[in-house]
This record gives structure tokens, sequence and C-alpha cells, in this order.
């Protein structure tokens, strides 16, 4: 409640001011270098001027940088904000505590760093709402609303007592709190697809092949039919936005490219040729570098541990078929039911360097993903440039001890080296009058 309360008394006291940074060193979430001793203005919510002399601001909070880097805030592509300070089963059985454990970890999320998540699978509409309305401190959330799946699909956690299922009956837990939702023809698609849309969504999540997680979900299935998946792709378009598909193998990769979605969560079983069309059809490629520990967390002799198995190697394979084919790649954690998962989201992202340079890899994890969220089109529920430093943006912010583009771990100790974090002109942390 103190870090709470202290963090609104910080976002409260920046939003009266124009914020002044002096002597900064600037990585613009675009290029390789750092700038020359920068000024930069915000006003509002916006980076109003950058200059490298001298700027006048009367009035102004002034900010001395002496030299430190200035970075966009950071952007995961791949989040469950309502899905890791809960277990499984207060996820789909009690939603209360759900959100206010969501809430807590929403701000923990912000004061690693991390201004803007794309949330792909949960009921977050509300604490979304919340954190826009200055509830509670958290990131900036583009939403898809609850996972679209199929019957035995990854998303589906039914037992196999819980068969059969009733179109038009009763939900399971997890539809009921918005987690997932089952839908079997191209007609529950379109419905299921609005709904989500009427309460918010940016986009659309499905899970167009197997999953880890999922009890009953085997990894080389391809679970959505052809009209399934054009129907939701249909939907999206009417809406101003895309569909994004969770999904494995070539096979399910393939379907879901060839019905128009826009972005593959995962991949980490497809083949050459299958990364290949990705690069030709222009397709978003949406990539975790999983950790370890999730695969070593699941219960030796498990179904579940058994596919982490199969998929794991495949990660850096994939890594590799991306930068071959120089597919348009994001970059996300995908941390699901476990906090102390999501306080390493900065060091899974210094984790790229297995594949790329540390300016590739801020690169990707700003400017790049904002590229993604740009393609929730009408539905973009922050209009305005992120992920950048320039004249015009939205003023989201790192003040950095050190040079990140020499040293990624620096992401990592977001506590010691992130001295001001700012999202959307306010101040969240300010350590440097400690």
């Amino acid at each position: 409640m103190l870090a709470a309360a202290l963090v609104l008394g910080l976002c409260a006291t920046a939003a009266a001011d124009d914020v002044l940074f002096e002597n900064v060193r600037i990585f613009d979430g675009k290029g390789a270098a750092l700038s020359a001793p920068s000024s930069v203005l915000v006003q509002g919510n916006l980076i109003a001027r950058i200059s490298t002399s001298p700027i006048a601001a009367e009035g102004a909070q002034r900010i001395a940088g002496n030299g430190r880097t200035l970075m966009p805030g950071l952007i995961d592509a791949h989040w469950h904000a309502m899905l890791i300070a809960s277990t499984p089963a207060e996820a789909m059985g009690d939603i209360g505590f759900a959100n206010l454990a969501a809430g807590d970890e929403a701000t923990d999320t912000l004061m690693r760093g991390f201004t803007t998540v794309r949330d792909v699978g949960g009921p977050v509409f509300g604490l979304k709402r919340a954190i826009d309305q200055g509830i509670v401190a958290g990131p900036r959330i583009y939403p898809s609303g609850a996972m679209i799946t199929v019957t035995s699909g990854h998303g589906d956690f039914r037992q196999l007592s819980d068969l059969p299922r009733t179109i038009g009956g009763l939900f399971t837990p997890m539809e009921r709190n918005g987690g997932s939702i089952v839908v079997d023809s191209p007609d529950e698609v379109r419905l299921r697809a609005r709904e989500q849309f009427m309460q918010g969504a940016a986009l659309l999540k499905l899970t167009a092949g197997g999953g880890v997680s999922s009890p009953h979900s085997p990894l080389d299935v391809t679970t959505f039919t052809e009209p399934e998946l054009r129907a939701a792709v249909e939907i999206a378009e009417n809406w101003g936005t895309y569909v994004a598909a969770h999904a494995f193998t070539s096979d399910a990769i393939r379907k879901a490219v060839a019905a128009g979605v826009k972005c593959i969560e995962h991949g980490f079983l497809m083949d050459e040729a299958t990364a290949k069309l990705i690069a030709e059809k222009d397709v978003w490629l949406s990539l975790q570098p999983l950790p370890e520990l999730m695969r070593t967390g699941l219960r030796e002799g498990s179904v579940e541990r058994a596919k982490a198995d199969e998929v794991w190697p495949g990660i850096g394979r994939t890594y590799e078929l991306a930068k071959k084919y120089k597919i348009k790649t994001a970059w996300g954690t995908d941390v699901l039911f476990s906090r102390a998962l999501a306080k390493q989201q900065g060091a899974i992202l210094a984790s790229l360097v297995r594949w790329y340079t540390p300016a590739e890899a801020l690169v990707m994890a700003t400017g790049t993903n904002a590229e993604l969220l740009a393609l929730s089109g009408l539905r973009n529920p922050y209009p305005g440039k992120l992920g950048v430093i320039e004249e015009g943006a939205l003023a989201d912010l790192l003040l950095v001890e050190g040079n990140p583009l020499e040293n990624l771990d620096l992401v990592a100790d977001p506590a010691n080296n992130f001295k001001i974090i700012m999202k959307d002109g306010l101040i969240y942390k300010n350590t440097l009058t400690q």
C-alpha cells in the first residue's frame, strides 16, 4: 500500500507541470546509438521538443539527466495481466480477488518500466479502465479479451467430467470470467468476437493449434476450421483491426495465414518453408524467449511437461528463422500464474542477447512492438505514437542509469537502474531526489 501511495503521489505531483529533461543521451527506439547530450521537453502527455541546444521552458519541472540514458517505455507484446497474480483456480473462480491481485501486479509491471502491454487473453477490460481512469497505476493495455478457442482447443480448461457441451448451454467458470470462450462454428465465432469488441477489444486472439498448458489440447492438432478462422478475420476487419493466433505447428500457422490472420503467436514448431511464407505474406511473428524455469516448473510426467519438452528446443531455431527471413518480429514474455516469473520480465528481455545485439533487442521491445500495436487501427485505445522518442510522440519515458545499448542487463534490475518512469507525461517514479 505504501508503494501504491508513493506511485499515485508522484503522479499527482507531476501532473501540473511541463517536464524538461536536460543533459540526457537519447535512445530513440529506432537506432543503434545514443544521441549527443540533449534536452527533451514534455508538455502534457506529448514530447514537445528535442534539441541538442538548451530549451527555454519557464515553469517546467527540470530534471538533470547528468548524461544518463533517456529511452522509450518498454512494451511487452504477449502479456496476460489477469492471469499472473492469481492461481488457475482463482482466475476461474474468484474474479473479485483476481481483479485486486491483477491491479497490484499492474503497478509492479509499470515499476519494471513496462509502460504498455498487449494483453492476449484474459478478462482485462475492467483493469484497463481502472488504469486509464487513474484508479490504479499500471501500463497501457491493448486487450484482446477472452481467448477464443474450440472444444478441446488451447484455452478449453474443462475436464472430461464436464462433457458434453451443449451449444447455448451454461458457461464454464473460465468462460463466465472472460478468460477464454469456446466456439464450434463460424456463427459462434462471430458472436463471441463481437462480444469482445463490444467490451473494448483492440484485437482478437484465437488459439489455432494445441497448447502446453491446456490438458486436452495436443500440440499437433489444428483446431479451427478455415470457415471459423475466416469468420473471425471478417469480424475483426469489420471493426478495423486484426486477428492474432496462437499456433506452434506449420499446419496451424499456414491455415491461419491463409485465412487472413495478421500475427502468429509463438510458432516454435514451424518448419523453414513456413517461416519463408510468413515473411512473404508480411505476417507478424510474436516470439517469447521463454525461460527454462517455465518448463522445469511443470510436473515431470505430466502431459503439460511432455508438451513443453517438445516445444522448448524450437525456441532458438525459430528466432534464427525469424532473423534469416527478416520476419517482422515482436517480443513478449507470456508469463502465467507466477508473480515470481513476472519479476523477471526485464531479465527475459535481456535474454534476447542470445540472438540479437542489445540495440536490436531494445528496438524490438520499443519501436517495433509499437508498430504491432498500431495494427489495431480503428480499435487503437491510445491514438498517438508509442515506442519512440520524437517530437509529437506520447511521453512514455525511462531515465536509465548507464547505457543499455552496451549492457542490456540494466533492464533486468529496474529498481536500481530506472531512475525515472514516466507514462503519458506523468512521473510515476523518481529516485533522483533520494
